[in-house]
């Protein structure tokens, strides 16, 4: 664990400490070794999504009747943590199975739970959630893509794009305007199964990022792309809004949690390091200015993880509104890039070297103030309410 960690999490139970060693073994022993290949290629393997499955750490907040393990959103967070503390960042999890289960889960008809969770939660399917569009950013009501109803199907046509685990998602819940007349009220969410890339349906370039090289972040094409009409979640038009405004929270509560534990490897890695490298005759760690960077650094650190965890508490009873949500998600994300930034600064130019992992840690940070809603709209989110 980091240095000068802080009392348990008091949401922590001992199942959370056996679900942490399975999942950091699978990471560090099954994925990892594979890095350099993931990041070249560009997209993780499926073989990781099914041995994730295999090992029962997908869908872990999933009824176990429906193939899940049966917890909450404390074993989510679990999972996440794990694999964002031991540098693992080509499998999209936090989507997979920290988003499209819940969705799922929420506003699924009991036949489309019993027809997707189980593959969602075995690996076997790999799950995306497309709202974002080329020129609509974080604007969902702006949205253009169709949705026209032709008898027992919809027609979808228009793009999406910045859609983590789009290079190899099977199934995608996508946000489309069913009424083109409204703004909010006109939006549902579609289930698409896009495996084998069918007809009417395209995946464009695996984007170059300044980061998260190893993930399939993907654009996605859609030409009359013909989705049955028994794939509507929630079994109403126009709810897809609502819908997304309800689980938005906890998308941002599980960038929350990528970002603390981000934090809490950088100081543990800086913190081994500047004990190891000497300047000026002594270890990095006797020059005061390092001390006082570390010590403001763990600082930001525990008061961030002292946050989330109160955030995680909330959510886990029912009671995590949209304010704090954002609140969370901007503060540790602007926490994240500022303790990454400051530990690399410690390395000197090894750290903006990739033999480094602060190295990347940097350029993955970038993105977390971005998605999930960039930090300037939740900023808006947290002033409505004052």
């Amino acid at each position: 664990m980091p240095p000068l960690d802080g009392p348990p999490s008091p949401w922590r139970q001992p199942e959370h400490d056996d679900l942490a060693d399975l999942a950091r073994t699978f990471f560090t022993k099954e994925v990892l070794p594979h890095t350099e290949r993931l990041l070249t290629q560009g997209h993780p393997d499926r073989e990781h999504y099914r041995r994730a499955g295999e090992l029962g750490l997908l869908g872990l907040s999933v009824p176990e009747e429906y193939g899940g393990g049966g917890g909450g959103f404390t074993h989510e967070a679990v999972l996440l943590h794990e694999q964002a503390y031991t540098g693992e960042s080509s499998l999209g999890l936090a989507v997979h199975s920290g988003i499209v289960t819940g969705y799922l889960v929420a506003y699924g008809s009991e036949e489309q739970k019993r027809r997707w969770l189980p593959g969602l939660c075995s690996g076997e399917l790999v799950g995306a959630i497309a709202m974002t569009e080329p020129d609509g950013g974080s604007d969902l009501q702006a949205m253009r893509t169709r949705a026209i109803r032709d008898g027992d199907d919809y027609l979808v046509t228009g793009a999406k794009t910045f859609i983590t685990n789009g290079g190899l998602a099977d199934l995608i819940i996508m946000a489309v305007k069913t009424d083109p007349e409204q703004r909010a009220a006109g939006i549902s969410l579609l289930v698409c199964e896009v495996g084998g890339d069918p007809e009417g349906f395209r995946r464009g370039r695996l984007l170059s990022k300044v980061g998260l090289h190893g993930n399939d972040t993907a654009e996605l094409f859609f030409d009359d792309f013909r989705v049955p009409a028994a794939n509507l979640l929630g079994g109403a038009e126009g709810l897809g809004f609502i819908q997304m405004m309800q689980q938005l929270p906890q998308e941002r509560l599980v960038i929350g949690v990528g970002a603390v534990a981000a934090m809490e490897r950088a100081v543990e890695l800086t913190v081994a390091y500047a004990k190891e490298r000497t300047a000026f005759g002594k270890p990095l760690m006797g020059h005061q200015n390092t001390r006082m960077v570390l010590a403001e650094c763990a600082t930001r650190t525990r008061v961030s993880r002292v946050f989330l965890d109160d955030c995680i508490v909330r959510h886990d009873r029912g009671d995590l509104d949209v304010a704090t949500a954002a609140m969370a998600k901007s503060w540790l994300t602007e926490g994240q890039c500022e303790v990454v930034d400051r530990c690399l600064q410690i390395f000197g130019g090894y750290g903006y070297t990739t033999e480094y992992p602060i190295a990347r840690m940097y350029a993955d940070a970038r993105v977390q103030k971005i998605y999930g809603g960039t930090n300037e709209i939740m900023k808006e989110l947290i002033a409505r309410v004052l």
